[in-house]
């Protein structure tokens, strides 16, 4: 089962990965901030990703507030309690959200319960939560989950395989195995550099700079550029960079604030016609049917 709200240009989207375990998506193209929220009952364990901008997590009815950073994700689990996901998002940011019965996930470590604290015997009748920076290989799933372009019918198995491999990942983060696999991400300064280049290409969408541009501003060569962000990110530059155009685009369109045309430039494009056919090619249907979609 898969929905999808907007919110004045904040969309927010759940799919269900199979009974009882759901990926949330919570996106603000806007200027402002935007709230959402949902009712969590205590059996839920969440790990909450925050790919781009800053969320603001309230409990206790905002009584205490729990900031998540870009590139950050945190864990959330009370057994006491119910735990409402009650947040605000910020301007430009996206969240992701995996959602799962504390005991769906005991069962897939139930001979290494041990091995993850809160699993284990001492720890399973405490609250617990867990703030640390998202992994290069775990930002690549993530980047997937948000990306995608696939027939409605193989939809529900990627999520599926992407939402175990997250977790796989999340869990096997303190080994370092990608870090090991791949030398050139065990420097964090080239790391950084890399993640400055994604900053700066959607920071300048609508006219983005050459590789050569971009390798010469951040101080790494095009080499090193083109092979680390594919790694990181799990396409090239400018795949990423489309990637990304479309999917702010087709939160533009459901917010429906701005028209075709209006939209299309906001992301880059001098004719409507470029963008209607780039549109087309990503999502099967044109931008205006899309918007007729929505309202239906």
């Amino acid at each position: 089962m898969n929905s999808e709200k907007s919110i004045a240009q904040g969309i927010y989207e759940e799919t269900t990965v199979e009974e009882g375990f759901y990926i949330l998506k919570c996106s603000n193209e806007t200027g402002l901030s935007k709230y959402f929220r949902r009712e969590v009952n205590a059996d839920f364990i969440q790990f909450h990703f925050c790919i781009k901008g800053q969320a603001v997590f309230r409990f206790n009815q905002g009584n205490y507030q729990l900031p998540l950073l870009e590139e950050h994700t945190l864990l959330l689990y009370n057994p006491k309690q119910d735990l409402p996901i009650d947040i605000t998002l910020a301007p430009k940011a996206w969240l992701l959200t995996l959602l799962l019965p504390i005991k769906k996930l005991h069962g897939l470590f139930s001979k290494e319960a041990n091995y993850i604290s809160f699993l284990s015997e001492e720890n399973k009748e405490r609250k617990y939560y867990k703030d640390e920076l998202i992994s290069p290989s775990m930002a690549i799933v993530l980047n997937q989950l948000l990306h995608y372009n696939l027939h409605p019918m193989v939809k529900p198995i990627y999520f599926k395989a992407k939402a175990y491999e997250l977790l796989s990942l999340y869990f096997n983060a303190p080994q370092n195995v990608d870090l090991e696999q791949c030398p050139f991400l065990v420097d964090e300064e080239n790391v950084a550099k890399i993640k400055k280049a994604k900053r700066i290409i959607i920071a300048r969408m609508t006219e983005p700079p050459s590789l050569q541009e971009l390798s010469k501003e951040i101080g790494l060569p095009i080499n090193k550029l083109k092979e680390g962000f594919k790694q990181i990110y799990g396409e090239p530059v400018f795949s990423f960079l489309m990637e990304y155009k479309m999917e702010v685009a087709r939160q533009l369109l459901a917010g429906g604030s701005l028209n075709v045309n209006e939209v299309g430039l906001k992301v880059g494009y001098s004719t409507a016609s470029h963008f209607i056919a780039a549109f087309k090619k990503k999502y099967g249907v044109t931008p205006k049917k899309f918007i007729m979609s929505m309202a239906s």
